[in-house]
């Protein structure tokens, strides 16, 4: 135990910590489940009134236990419901059952649940309910926010889970989490109660100062005895994919595998079900309820691994999870700690493997500035919004800022109160933005340092678990003598996966074809309006990453940036393997066209060399006339800007040639690349709008 001070309850408040303590553990875990010291002062230290008490212990400690258990000691005493604020639906829902399960009335307050609210309401006016749970989006509703201050006046324990997300410097920090821990904090008579398995020493201090003075911390060992990591370094990205379909098949009882993209979740779980495993998708896009069956499928054995994003991580409760494999590395010795630490917590002997690769840093590059506000982008928004409220829409039509990340500054900006969301519209405050530059260049260093310790870890430079202690801070990291670096051993099936299932990957995913979905309706501000006549459907051979196309992409991108725009379009420079792809993808994607097309047409460019001599190549192979009829005149499209501008500016630089005359029927227009679908949506607008009865979109490479 580490605390800022030495709680010394006498007899009889020890007495009553423990018997609390004693009669929910039994309820959770049975009747010989003995408390650890460290939960009972825990437990003692909450129940001091209007406390402020942080826990920091690994997962599988038990905090949950500690704020049960002050629960159902203070609803004894007749103090008010305890709320808690959850940051993810699947932790709620297992913080209900744990609760109900500790004896406690348990009800939540969440987006999948709105038609309940009023009966929660009503049974927290009667007192029938013990603890609340809500998701940190609530303070934006309306209708909660209306009834916080009211609740605020009852409550007698206000828990925040996971509480690093309310930390500016932790490893998924969330504007809407800080916003709503700000607002709980300021009751002066609740107790506060913080917990989180993954803080490090900057990161416990930040919780601790906005927790307040007296903040009492308990902080243990990060330590996992059940838990064998493991690094299997220099595998490609398709070697990954066999990797992991050799591994199941002896990797011990189920578990999870996390991947760092939504397309990667989908991909590689469809490899995996093609060899015959059982394994389910879990992302940010699939919908609550399917969710809900994914996590009860994983929690019951139903399937081998559920193949995951982020958004599987905190709080999911399966505590004999038999391993946890990371395809791609997470950014953060943090992130990793808690995504790792789901496995292990009620076996002898778990799992933890990270299969690290080059192209991992691309995405860290992303996500590490996108959390960084840019003060220029800031001051733009806020004049837009200084005259009226605006929608997204709006404001991403006016500033040209891209949805992510103008949603991901406006939350930033709320937290310091110079926005407010009313409805669906942002609203400017008055108040004046001061952008902390010294702290946002500081976090920018911290994510660096913390990208180069991931680095080091990938390379196994001393013993993994020791490394991740100390990486967290641990005061007390040891080698473990049981990782890869502690015993060279590496888990099935090692270096080397076996070459039938590097056949199979390559196969299965150049067999995937890849859906590019039309645009819907023209940006507010340019010429067009309403909604789009543009291609009708798109495939492309590979998108983003592609494990399956990892060289010839790389190859596309040289070639790209080498040819003439005044080449010979029969030169060779696009990579032939790609070249046959498209072909095979235009054979599948054919059997679902009501009508062959009637001619091929390059997607205009500002370096059309790599369009003309792809269209070229299919009009060749594929038996169809090429009619090279749309010019690009002028420069590039503006880079990483809104729908706008950048409608605007193909409109005035992609134009039909005049005299150009097309075929009836279906037009099949051909990219080496699409990345936004603006250029080529435009495009097809002017071949619909100049006789086209349909337009076809088929592309090598989407990029994200």
């Amino acid at each position: 135990m580490n605390t800022t001070t030495d709680p010394q309850p006498d007899r009889r408040q020890r007495d009553f910590a423990a018997q609390h303590m004693h009669t929910v553990l039994a309820r959770l875990a049975g009747p010989d489940a003995k408390p650890r010291a460290d939960q009972l002062y825990a437990v003692h230290a909450v129940l001091q009134p209007a406390s402020r008490v942080l826990v920091v212990q690994a997962t599988g400690w038990g905090k949950s236990a500690v704020y049960w258990a002050a629960t159902h000691a203070m609803r004894s005493t007749g103090s008010g419901p305890t709320l808690v604020v959850s940051p993810l639906l699947a932790l709620m829902r297992d913080q209900v059952a744990a609760a109900e399960r500790a004896g406690l009335k348990a009800a939540t307050v969440n987006s999948t649940n709105i038609d309940d609210w009023d009966d929660v309401f009503q049974r927290l006016d009667d007192d029938a309910v013990d603890v609340l749970l809500v998701s940190p989006e609530r303070l934006g509703n309306p209708r909660f926010a209306a009834r916080l201050v009211q609740l605020l006046s009852r409550v007698g324990l206000i828990v925040i889970d996971e509480a690093h997300c309310i930390s500016d410097w932790g490893f998924d920090f969330r504007p809407d989490y800080q916003r709503l821990a700000r607002a709980l904090l300021s009751t002066p008579t609740a107790s506060v109660l913080a917990t989180t398995a993954t803080a490090n020493e900057r990161v416990t201090h930040d919780i601790g100062q906005q927790l307040g003075a007296g903040t009492v911390t308990f902080r243990g060992t990060l330590a996992r005895t059940s838990l064998t990591l493991s690094v299997v370094p220099g595998l490609s990205p398709l070697a990954r994919y066999a990797w992991m379909a050799d591994a199941l098949k002896q990797l011990p009882g189920s578990g999870i595998v996390y991947v760092l993209t939504v397309a990667e979740a989908d991909r590689l779980t469809a490899f995996l079900r093609s060899c015959g495993h059982a394994v389910d998708a879990y992302t940010g896009q699939i919908d609550a309820d399917t969710r809900l069956q994914v996590e009860d499928r994983l929690r019951h054995n139903q399937v081998k691994a559920v193949v995951a994003t982020s958004a599987l991580g905190m709080g999911y409760d399966k505590p004999d999870l038999g391993f946890c494999v990371h395809v791609g590395s997470p950014s953060t010795p943090v992130a990793y700690y808690q995504q790792v630490g789901r496995a292990g917590r009620a076996v002898v002997h778990a799992e933890g493997v990270l299969l690290p690769s080059d192209a991992d840093e691309r995405i860290w590059d992303y996500f590490a500035t996108a959390s960084i506000p840019d003060p220029q982008t800031a001051d733009k928004v806020l004049a837009c919004l200084a005259a009226a409220g605006r929608g997204l829409l709006e404001i991403e039509a006016q500033t040209g800022v891209r949805r992510g990340r103008l949603e991901a500054l406006l939350k930033i900006l709320a937290v310091e109160g110079v926005v407010i969301k009313d409805g669906s519209a942002w609203k400017a405050t008055g108040q004046t933005y001061v952008h902390d530059t010294a702290k946002w260049a500081a976090l920018a260093r911290v994510r660096q340092q913390e990208a180069n310790i991931m680095r080091q870890y990938a390379n196994g430079q001393g013993c993994l678990m020791a490394y991740l202690q100390t990486a967290l801070d641990d005061s007390s990291p040891t080698p473990c003598g049981r990782c890869s670096v502690c015993t060279g051993h590496l888990p099935y099936p090692g270096l080397t996966p076996s070459q039938d299932k590097m056949i199979a990957a390559r196969d299965f995913l150049r067999g995937m074809d890849v859906p590019i979905e039309p645009r819907k309706r023209w940006p507010a501000g340019v010429s067009r309006k309403g909604n789009i006549l543009g291609f009708e459907a798109g495939r492309a051979v590979a998108f983003a990453d592609d494990p399956a196309w990892v060289n010839e992409l790389q190859a596309l991108l040289v070639s790209g940036a080498l040819v003439s725009p005044g080449g010979d379009v029969s030169e060779p420079c696009l990579p032939e393997a790609l070249l046959a792809g498209a072909l095979a993808t235009l054979g599948r994607w054919s059997k679902v066209w009501g009508h062959r097309p009637v001619c091929v047409v390059p997607l205009p460019a500002p370096r059309m060399f790599a369009n003309q001599q792809m269209a070229l190549h299919i009009s060749q192979k594929g038996r169809l006339p090429l009619h090279k009829v749309l010019s690009w005149t002028g420069h590039a499209a503006p880079d990483d800007a809104a729908s706008t501008p950048v409608v605007a500016h193909l409109e005035s630089v992609i134009r039909l040639l005049p005299g150009a005359s097309l075929p009836d029927g279906p037009v099949l227009l051909v990219a080496t690349e699409v990345r936004t679908r603006w250029a080529a949506t435009v495009a097809a607008a002017l071949l619909r709008e100049n006789g086209a009865s349909q337009v076809l979109l088929l592309a090598l490479h989407l990029q994200p």
